[in-house]
């Protein structure tokens, strides 16, 4: 079976020599999409030796651009929305 991209990245975390708890913490309750695990994923494999305190920041920097992301599509729906309203009324 195929390893999911939040066990491919606590392992990744447990590599680096993070403690147990931070790499379930970051992978599973935090990274817990495709997408925020795979960033994770390309930061880790870029950076050699980053320190815990780094990593944090580059997990904040990622859920920071994936709930712009998220308000971003909301927005565009809901402009869609209008748009069809005054298009169609109500």
């Amino acid at each position: 079976m195929a390893e999911s991209r939040q066990d491919e990245l606590y392992d990744a975390l447990q590599l680096k020599g993070y403690p147990e708890d931070f790499c379930r913490e970051i992978a599973y309750r935090q990274m817990n999409t495709d997408y925020t695990a795979t960033r994770m994923l390309g930061y880790l494999y870029r950076i050699s030796e980053p320190r815990p305190e780094d990593v944090v920041d580059e997990m904040l920097a990622i859920l920071s651009d994936r709930n712009a992301i998220i308000q971003k599509k909301e927005l565009e729906h809901a402009q869609t929305t209008i748009n069809k309203i005054y298009r169609e009324g109500l």
